[in-house]
This record gives structure tokens, sequence and C-alpha cells, in this order.
């Protein structure tokens, strides 16, 4: 693993730019609001109480923190880690039956971890990720990106004016201001929406988050329903996209020791309800795009911005998380979909860039971007899944003789 030489707090400070800070919100904004609901879902359907809500909020928040701060700013690149979303909707969705409690939770939470861990020790998943054609990668990442981002113009049918203005506030930008479309965006949105009084305070509450240890209890229904799935999930539909986004966006980072660290920082985390760590895809996309700053090689600062306001929301928890959730959805659908617009086109020419490989591209954006969901999987696996076998098929199958 190769580190950056010059790890000076003063070149740090000067990497920073508006951009970056505002890619790293942005992120956090995203990340954040996209998901925590299903979060609070999950932990109310294992029965925890409030204040065991409260410190999974703040395992998530700090091991997101720590996780991506620290390495960002050893390696002087972008790395994104963020909590698993589907691995949340797995666990809601086997909370709903009632059948297990938060310890059992917690048991599979650790079963989980030590699984993750062990992927990356061993390398296994590194070297799949290295089969794995960058036409093939680069459109899972578009596909991935473009359902979410999709969210931005549907939006549009319950807030038309605010999605509006904001799409041409976002054109005029790349227009006049290219560098600081993504900005302007962002604070037009606010403007919009504060004047309209579409801000919901009513949830901002002053109070700091404390972690609350929960003793694991385990048992083979709980490995069998919760740990396995929330393994699997997390690494088909989490991490490979995620190496997804760093290939596309042209850094080379060590996999192995990410993936290792996200799998040891999830098991330390695990009794205080940091359920499953992972790599990013989509905040990385935003932090890893020529919107957070034109020198890749200072891109790093807003995957730090995104540690650093982590961090805080794990600390002050209560307090931010009413911040955040006071902005409404559309706007937070709005400026995520315009955001990932440029990485979404630069992976669709990736993706699209050999003619040889343009169909199975093709074929793993559409499988990607249907949303299918097989055996509890999502598309993000089965549209790479999909993808080789049309590459195994076009370019190593025997050819008939005429």
């Amino acid at each position: 693993m190769q580190w950056a030489s010059n790890l000076s707090p003063r070149q740090w400070w000067a990497d920073l730019s508006v951009t970056a800070f505002t890619a790293g919100f942005v992120a956090t904004l995203v990340g954040f609001t996209s998901s925590i609901a299903i979060v609070f879902s999950a932990a109310r359907g294992f029965g925890a109480t409030q204040g065991e809500i409260s410190s999974w909020i703040w395992a998530l928040c700090i091991g997101c923190g720590l996780t991506s701060l620290l390495p960002s700013l050893w390696m002087r690149k972008p790395v994104m880690i963020a909590w698993s979303t589907p691995g949340a909707v797995v666990l809601a969705t086997a909370a709903a039956g009632g059948q297990f409690h938060i310890a059992d939770a917690v048991g599979a939470f650790i079963v989980s971890s030590l699984l993750i861990t062990l992927s990356g020790v061993s390398g296994w998943f590194e070297r799949i990720m290295h089969r794995i054609p960058l036409a093939v990668a680069a459109a899972l990442l578009a596909g991935v990106l473009a359902r979410f981002s999709m969210q931005a113009f549907s939006a549009a049918g319950t807030e038309r004016g605010l999605v509006v203005t904001m799409l041409l506030v976002y054109l005029a930008g790349k227009r006049f201001s290219p560098r600081y479309a993504v900005v302007w965006t962002l604070l037009a949105g606010v403007a919009y929406a504060a004047l309209r009084g579409m801000l919901d305070w009513s949830s901002v509450h002053i109070g700091l988050a404390q972690p609350v240890f929960t003793y694991p209890q385990f048992g083979l229904q709980a490995i069998v329903s919760l740990a396995l799935p929330l393994f699997i999930v997390t690494m088909a539909s989490q991490n490979l996209p995620g190496v997804a986004a760093i290939r596309a966006a042209g850094y080379d980072m060590p996999v192995s020791p990410l993936i290792t660290m996200t799998g040891f920082a999830s098991l330390i985390l695990a009794p205080l309800g940091g359920y499953a760590l992972n790599l990013s895809a989509i905040t990385a996309s935003i932090c890893m795009g020529p919107e957070a700053h034109p020198d890749p090689a200072k891109r790093y600062m807003a995957a730090v911005v995104w540690g650093l306001w982590m961090l805080v929301i794990g600390i002050f928890g209560v307090a931010v998380t009413g911040l955040l959730v006071a902005f409404p959805e559309q706007l937070v659908q709005a400026i995520a979909g315009l955001a990932l617009l440029s990485t979404i086109g630069t992976s669709l020419m990736l993706a699209l860039d050999q003619q040889s490989h343009r169909e199975v591209a093709v074929i793993t954006f559409l499988v990607t971007l249907s949303g299918v969901e097989l055996l509890g999987v999502g598309s993000a696996f089965w549209g790479v899944v999909a993808g080789v076998v049309a590459l195994l098929i076009q370019d190593y199958a025997p050819r008939r003789r005429v």
C-alpha cells in the first residue's frame, strides 16, 4: 500500500475548496437522509429502545466518519465509507416478522462483520473485481447511479417549482460557472424551500448521542436469516459498485485492506448498533467527480468533509439529525440526481468506449437499472452476472464454422 508523502495539515487546508466542501455536504445530505428512516425502522422492529436507536446512529456515523476521514487524509485519495442501505432493508424486513430480538440482531452483525473481514484478508473479493472488465464495471456504476438519479426528475411530480428551479440554476451554472454549479444549485434549492415554508424545524432538538452496549445472542436461525443475507447484500449491492466507482473515477486504491478495515470496524461497533460498513457508490461518486474539484488529486478533501460531518452527526446525533431531516425529500432527491449527472455520463462513456464490449455494457446497464431483485439480492449483483455471462458467450463461446 502506498501512502502520500505529504501529510501536512497545511497542505490539507490548502487543498480544501468550496466545491469540495459542498460535495462533502451534499454527500452527507443524500447519504444520511435517504436511508436513515430504514435504519430507524429496523431498530424499532428488533425492539430497540430510544437510547439503543440513538446508539445505532452514533455507531454508524462514527464508524463512517473515522474510516473515511483517516484513510483519505493518509492516502490523499477520496475513501468513502458508508453504511449498508440494502443491509438495512434486509434487517427491517426480517425485523417485521417479530421473531428476532435486538440481541439476535447484534449476534448477526458480528457474524456478518467477521465474514466481511475474512473477505478482505483473503483477498478473494479484490481478485474477482480485477477480472471484471472496465466496461462491465462502468456500466454497473452507471446503472446504479442512473436509477438513483432518476428520482431528481420524478420529484418534479410533487414539487415541480423546486425541481425546475434547481435544474435551471444547474444548467446556468454549468454554462457560466461550471466549477460551482452544484453549489449554486444547492443554495437555490434551500432558498426556494425556505421561501415556500418547506423547511421543517420541528425535529430539531439539542442533545448528544451516547453508545449503548448490547450483549449479542447467537442462534442458527438468526445467522441464516440475518447474518448471511446481510453479508451477501453488503458485498454484492454495496462493495461491488463501490469498487466500480473507484475504478471509474481513475483511482488506484488497495481494495482488500479497505474491505478488511470496514469489516473490522463493523465488528468493533456491532454491539453498539454498527451493523455493516462498506465502500460507498452513490455518495462516493459525488465526492470523486469533477464537481468536487477539477484536480483529482485534491478531491480527497470532499471525502474528508464527509467524514467530519459523519463525526459531528454521531456526536450531536439528536440535533444534527433534526437539521438534516428538515430538508424536504424532493430537494435531497433533486440535488443528488443533478450532482451525479457528470459521473453518469463519464461512466456511460467508459462503458461504451470499446465497440467489442458495447452490447455487454448495455446489458449490464439495463439489468442494473431495472431494479430487479432475485433471491433477496439486488440488481447491482445481477447486472454484473448478466454482463459477465454475456461477455463469456461473446468472447469465449466456440464459434460455428461456416
